[in-house]
């Protein structure tokens, strides 16, 4: 791949469906977090092991592998900041229904993503800048676009931060009500927030279908990377197998769409950007699965946060 067309194209998507898909995401961070309550955040005091393992796993690892693997294969700039900003993201937003499937520890689940989508407002766009501008050929990219990391950071906030604030409220205050809203609010505003992404990719499907092949291998190996990099955390700290389960499933499905939003927001769908993180939105749910279908055939000790 010696031409750098991604480099310099753009994804086209007008700002009509940007806001919507602003809104979407927004919608599925509050459905999620109807489901989110106080308690949950219980064994963060009591049994901190597996949360801090996982945070450490999405936050702090990961990033730092993905610029290793980044720095080893050399993918176009463009590719190299998708890669960088899908890294930087919190978990995604079917890691509790794919834990669910695993037979995982889902409280370990749930916790994970409330407190990590907390963390995102200042981890996610850091990050992000931290690695890009540590890679020279995604810097020297960068450079010529100049964003700055305290709009991205009240981006997320609005994004993440104040759905995730709000949805816990709710659920505080009325716990029924918000749990059956949640159930049918999540299903809806996931799968047309997932029609979005297609439509995205179906408008400038000639650039897709151009660079497929070279997107599809570079997703496959850094998704591989974050499965691995959670399962072999959890099995440095001695977890028990759910828990272990949860974080390898927290640090392989990351929020894409988030990536998505401020890439088309700051970066003008830069168009290695976009195909990187459009698609991994699209694999991570497949490789989940399959994932999940492979452990729901094992069986698994129960046990609590450790």
């Amino acid at each position: 791949m010696t031409d750098n067309i991604l480099d310099s194209i753009h994804i086209n998507f007008d700002s009509g469906s940007l806001w919507i898909m602003n809104i979407v995401l927004s919608l599925v961070m509050f459905g999620v977090s109807l489901e989110i309550s106080i308690s949950d955040f219980k064994p963060l005091w009591s049994k901190p092991k597996a949360l801090i393992v996982g945070l450490c796993s999405q936050f702090l690892v990961l990033p730092a592998l993905t610029f290793l693997l980044v720095f080893i294969i050399e993918p176009l700039p463009s590719i190299a900041l998708g890669m960088f900003m899908v890294a930087a993201c919190p978990g995604g937003n079917i890691s509790n229904f794919i834990s669910y499937l695993s037979k995982a520890n889902t409280a370990l689940s749930i916790s994970l993503t409330a407190i990590a989508t907390m963390l995102a407002v200042i981890m996610t766009p850091l990050n992000f800048h931290f690695y890009a501008m540590l890679y020279e050929p995604s810097s020297n990219l960068i450079q010529d676009i100049s964003i700055a990391p305290i709009e991205m950071i009240k981006l997320v906030f609005l994004l993440l931060g104040l759905p995730l604030i709000l949805g816990m409220y709710v659920n505080y205050k009325k716990p029924k009500i918000a749990l059956k809203i949640a159930k049918k609010l999540k299903v809806v505003s996931l799968v047309f927030f997932i029609c979005l992404v297609f439509i995205a990719l179906y408008n400038n499907r000639i650039i897709f279908m151009d660079y497929i092949f070279y997107v599809f291998w570079i997703v496959l190996i850094h998704n591989l990377v974050a499965f691995s990099t959670g399962y072999s955390l959890g099995r440095i700290f001695k977890l028990p197998e759910d828990s272990l389960r949860s974080i390898t499933i927290e640090t392989g499905i990351q929020n894409s769409g988030l990536g998505l939003l401020l890439i088309f927001t700051f970066f003008d769908g830069l168009g290695g950007m976009a195909l990187l993180a459009a698609f991994w939105g699209i694999w991570h749910i497949v490789s989940g699965l399959i994932l999940a279908a492979f452990w729901n055939k094992k069986s698994v000790a129960k046990e609590t946060i450790a």
